[in-house]
């Protein structure tokens, strides 16, 4: 029986395909996963290693920081620091750009991560994660400021993240497909057991966090009443509804049997254009996502069209079964073209998620 390929293994084997490959790139994913098996291995512990609980203070998004997502944070940060690999990395924990330390080389690429996504669910052992995505530093810039890291999505040369759940798995995407790799905690490597992931065009599952109704626009009001109007309403089947609260796991369970996530624009908060942070956390997952055959919008853009304005930027988030994403990006054309008036009606506003 042959060896399974570990993830050193693939990347290898696709630096291959290229004769004018340098080893850096490789070297800095080995970097990264080096640095997601020192979480797997911090969060495993969970407890017996004192690190539940809230840190001092709250993170540059003005969001209560747990200890482990200072200590992740960290782990990111001290492990692909010194490979001279990286012009500069960019955290959700961080209010600025990191710069490289004077005592490391510097090198071509820009890193921006997550270390953390989901902490909140941590002291109840649910699923968490990393999110990350590389971009190229352009020529002749050796001290990259914020405006380096403003590409869009489609420009991004890697996006992947950790799962860290029963089992420790990196999914990861070059631009050519999504793979999936399991973590073999006794030989201490990454194993591709998930190849060529793809997404189902159709599904019945999606998830949303129902607390927001109120805040919802008119388009996903439309949209959700008639996931739950099920085989009796104008959709003609049943839908369930998932939410874990950790985007990660969220995403991960669409690359691994289908469905829709939404963490739409909303009234809330009108200040922000969404929860979600486009460079590190959204445009990662889109490509992700689109790689593995599904679609990603902000109910109104391709996703990774999206040219950012910010770091910390937020974006309404969409993505997942491309049916169903396009479903959403046109309920929400018509809502601005004025074209939905029966579903802005208050009679059509009166079906909700707990009203019928």
């Amino acid at each position: 029986m042959p060896l399974e390929s570990t993830l050193t293994e693939f990347i290898i084997g696709e630096q291959r395909k290229f004769s004018r490959a340098t080893g850096g790139f490789t070297a800095l994913l080995n970097d990264i996963q080096l640095a997601c098996k020192r979480i797997a291995c911090l969060l495993g512990r969970g407890a017996l290693a004192g690190v539940h609980g809230a840190a001092a203070g709250e993170n540059v998004q003005g969001e209560r920081q747990m200890k482990l997502d200072v200590m992740a944070n960290d782990i990111f940060l001290r492990t692909n620091e010194w490979g001279g690999h990286l012009a500069a990395m960019a955290s959700e924990e961080l209010e600025a750009v990191y710069q490289i330390p004077a005592q490391h080389p510097r090198g071509r690429y820009l890193l921006a991560f997550d270390p953390l996504d989901g902490s909140s669910n941590i002291d109840v052992n649910v699923a968490v994660g990393s999110i990350f995505s590389v971009l190229r530093c352009a020529e002749g810039v050796s001290v990259p400021t914020a405006q380096d890291f403003l590409q869009p999505g489609a420009q991004q040369v890697c996006a992947g993240y950790a799962i860290y759940g029963p089992t420790a798995m990196l999914v990861l995407t070059l631009g050519h497909g999504v793979h999936g790799f399991t973590l073999d905690r006794e030989i201490g490597e990454f194993i591709l057991t998930h190849p060529d992931l793809r997404i189902p065009g159709e599904t019945s599952e999606f998830a949303i966090n129902a607390s927001n109704e109120r805040f919802w626009e008119p388009p996903v009001r439309r949209y959700i009443s008639e996931c739950l109007a099920g085989r009796s309403g104008p959709r003609g089947k049943d839908f369930n509804m998932r939410w874990i609260a950790s985007f990660v796991a969220e995403v991960h369970r669409i690359l691994m049997r289908g469905g829709l996530f939404m963490y739409p624009k909303d009234s809330k908060d009108p200040a922000k254009a969404g929860r979600l942070r486009l460079l590190y956390e959204a445009n990662p997952m889109a490509w992700l996502v689109e790689q593995a055959g599904g679609a990603a919008s902000t109910g109104r853009a391709r996703m990774l069209d999206v040219a950012p304005e910010g770091l910390h930027q937020r974006v309404p988030v969409v993505l997942g079964s491309r049916e169903e994403v396009e479903r959403i990006a046109r309920y929400h054309a018509e809502h601005d073209q004025g074209a939905d008036q029966p579903y802005t009606s208050p009679l059509f506003n009166k079906r909700s998620l707990f009203v019928q």
